[in-house]
Parts: structure tokens; C-alpha cells; sequence
């Protein structure tokens, strides 16, 4: 069973691989061509951009290509031989801990290029070593306490019941369910600054549309996400009591209040069309899924990788082939997203209006620098939103004749608007 496995990963290996060079085929034909939804200059940079991230990804692929045979081939049993503890939870904290904190240092050096080179040379990242830094110990703290707290339970759970991967299952999702809850709480305590909104007019606008769809938050709040990366965004976070309306400094900056309310009209869709929770249920389907094959993992899987069938070698088996998994179930998942997406674009464009909507996609599009074309086979497995001509199109908006003067109507608007 751990050929099929292997055979799995490979499988993804390659066609990540294919995907990545048709891509940059593509895009690279793509930049030739006239310009559309960006202007000119950014046309060609965000095409460069594009390119520029699948190359690393490929290097990135192959590297990840060998660290995997490395930890199957050798490093698993090589890390089990010198972590000798009895306790099976202890030692599932200790060996599991350890196997993410080596994957992460053997990542590291592609994190930082793409953090410090390729981010800042697109006029992207913010990020100072010294805020890297403390972001890194922070996070490490968080992972250290609280993802060591979480592989005890589940070790615990794995030796004390039978049917141990749907009481695993249903740990992991309330988790993950308590994660999304405490999310912005944890983003304003530890990393971020958040604060009410300076504009009031904008505040109160925002708080009638919310009012409108019945949607109860605890606040609007700005963070200032300028301070780590110039991308424009905006979220709804939380569940339950700690939902809140954050927008990034940077959007709020560049948006006018129609295009800021016509994106959060857009979030709102999700949440009027139940997509939320439409989204939760499939990530439970899918977790399910993996924790019953996980949980029935046969003891050929740990004799062919010199490994016990204890705690610590299931969970770091689930973590280095979910993610596998996954990426062969994207394109079903991406396609309801997909779906999904056009209908919250028609209810965002009518709590304001199209023009609006419009205008606000066509300066995200430029200002994080989306090249707004793709092969079909990369939208096919990595596109979990419509690609930006086919959205303009749904919206009535011809992409070809309209977009440019469409973007110097709305930035002339938003100067207007300041």
C-alpha cells in the first residue's frame, strides 16, 4: 500500500510540474498581447511576476521532490531510531514537533527568497528582518504550545479508542472550528494592529450595509497590513460573537467608499448564500475522509518505512500525504468556489452596482498585480475564484474595449473621492 502512496505523491509531483510550464508558456505568450483590465506597464510587470513565481515553484517542487524521499527512504526511521521515549503521547508531541520544525528550516531559504527578493522586487513586501524575526518567534511560540497541545490529544485518542479516527475527526474539527472563532482576536493580540475605523462616514456606511443583509458583528476594523506586504484585501473574520469587518490600510487607501462597499457586498453574498457554512461542511466531508483512511492504515505502510503503528508515525504519515490529497480534490472543490464566486459578484453588485464592483476589481487587479489570464489546466486545479475576464463578463463589462478606460474613470474617481 505505500507504493500506491508514493505513487500518489509522484503523480502530483508531476503534474504540478506540468501544470507550472504550461502556465508560464502560456502567460509569456499572454504578455504580448494588448493589454486587458491592467494598464500597460503593469500588464507586462504582473505577467513578469507571474512567471517569475512559477519558476520558483518548480525549483521549489523538485526540492520538495527529494526532501520526500528523503524522509521515506531514511530520515522517518532515522528520527524514530534517536527519539527514544516510552510515553507514546510524549514522544508523539517530540517526534512530530521535530518533523515540522526540520521541514520548516528546510524550507526556509525558499520562504525567504520569495519574502525578500521576489516580493520586494515587485513592490510587494514591507517586511523588515527584525519584524520577520519576531513574526517567526511568535508563531513558533504559538505552534510550540498550542500544535504540541493538539498532537497529545490526538495521540491520547489514537490509543485509547477503537474507531480512534472519527473521535479524531471530531477533535480536529472543533479545533479547527475554535481556530476560526479566536482568528482575528489572536491576529490583533499577537501580530497586528487593529482599530476602529478613523472614518466615521465610511463606518456608518458600512454598518447600513451589514444592517441590510442582517449581518451582527463585533466591529470594522482597520490592521495595517501595509506594514508587512502592499497587496489590498479585506476580510470577514471570526464566528459568533468575535465576527468583525477588517480591511486592510492599504485597501481603504486606494478604494473609494462605493468600490469598498461593492467588495464587502461581495463578501456579504457569502454570507447571505450560506456559503460559509456551505464551506465548512465540505472541509468536515473531506477531513472525514482522510482521517478514515488514515485511521485505517495498514501495518505493511509502517513495516516498509521501518516504522511502528503508534501515534506519532499516523499523524506525520497524515501530514505528509494530505496534503497530496488535497491537491487531486482542488479542482472539485475549486469548481463550487468558482460557482460560488459569480453569485456573491451579482449580489455585491446590486447592494451597490456594477460600475462599482468593477471598478473595485479592476484596482485590485492592478495594485496586487494579477495577471488576468491562465492556461485552463493551471485555473483548473488552482483557481478557486474565476479568472478576472470571465467575472468582468458575467458583470457585462467587455474586458477588451472598456478596461482601461474603465480604470483612469475609477482612479480619477477615487482622487475625487479622497
Amino acid at each position: 500500500m505505500l507504493e500506491i502512496f508514493v505513487l500518489g505523491y509522484c503523480l502530483y509531483f508531476a503534474v504540478s510540474l506540468y501544470t507550472s510550464f504550461m502556465q508560464i508558456g502560456f502567460v509569456k505568450n499572454a504578455r504580448g498581447l494588448q493589454a486587458i483590465i491592467l494598464d500597460g506597464s503593469k500588464y507586462i510587470e504582473a505577467a513578469d511576476y507571474s512567471v517569475e513565481k512559477e519558476r520558483l515553484a518548480i525549483v521549489t517542487n523538485f526540492y520538495n521532490f527529494i526532501i520526500f524521499f528523503f524522509w521515506i527512504g531514511f530520515g522517518l526511521s532515522f528520527l524514530d531510531s534517536i527519539i527514544a521515549i516510552e510515553s507514546s503521547w510524549i514522544k508523539a508531541i517530540v517526534y512530530v514537533d521535530a518533523f515540522i520544525i526540520i521541514n520548516w528550516v528546510l524550507g526556509l531559504p525558499f520562504e525567504l527568497y520569495a519574502t525578500f527578493k521576489l516580493d520586494k522586487k515587485y513592490g510587494f513586501s514591507n517586511m523588515t528582518p527584525e519584524l520577520y524575526i519576531k513574526d517567526t518567534i511568535k508563531s513558533g511560540i504559538l505552534f510550540l504550545v498550542f500544535g504540541s497541545a493538539v498532537i497529545g490529544v490526538v495521540s491520547f485518542i489514537i490509543t485509547t479508542f477503537n474507531n480512534w479516527w472519527i473521535w479524531g475527526f471530531v477533535f480536529i474539527f472543533a479545533v479547527i472550528i475554535l481556530i476560526n472563532m479566536l482568528y482575528p482576536v489572536i491576529r490583533d493580540k499577537m501580530f497586528d494592529k487593529f482599530e476602529p475605523l478613523k472614518d466615521k462616514e465610511l463606518e456608518e456606511k458600512i454598518n447600513n450595509l451589514l444592517s441590510q443583509v442582517g449581518f451582527k458583528s463585533s466591529g470594522v476594523f482597520s490592521v495595517d497590513a501595509s506594514k508587512r506586504d502592499n497587496r489590498l484585501n479585506a476580510y470577514f473574520g471570526g464566528l459568533g460573537s468575535t465576527k468583525r469587518v477588517v480591511l486592510f490600510d492599504t485597501l481603504i487607501e486606494k478604494l473609494s467608499h462605493n468600490e469598498l462597499l461593492a467588495v464587502l457586498g461581495h463578501e456579504l453574498g457569502h454570507f447571505k448564500n450560506g456559503d460559509i457554512l456551505k464551506n465548512i461542511a465540505i472541509m468536515g466531508v473531506v477531513m472525514f475522509v482522510f482521517f478514515a483512511i488514515f485511521g485505517n492504515l495498514s501495518d505493511e505502510i509502517f513495516l516498509g518505512l521501518s516504522l511502528n503503528n503508534e501515534p506519532y508515525a499516523i499523524i506525520t504519515l497524515f501530514l505528509i500525504f494530505s496534503p497530496i490529497l488535497s491537491f487531486f480534490l482542488m479542482p472539485l472543490i475549486s469548481l463550487i468556489s468558482r460557482h460560488n464566486e459569480y453569485a456573491a459578484d451579482e449580489f455585491g453588485s446590486n447592494m451597490q452596482s456594477k460600475q462599482d464592483l468593477v471598478n473595485a476589481l479592476l484596482k485590485l487587479a492592478n495594485e496586487n498585480k494579477s495577471f488576468p489570464l491562465s492556461h485552463p489546466i493551471y485555473i483548473f486545479f488552482y483557481y478557486s475564484h474565476p479568472p478576472l475576464v470571465e467575472r468582468f463578463k458575467e458583470l457585462g463589462f467587455d474586458v477588451h474595449e472598456n478596461s482601461q478606460d474603465a480604470l483612469k474613470d475609477s482612479i480619477f474617481s477615487s482622487e475625487v473621492n479622497a
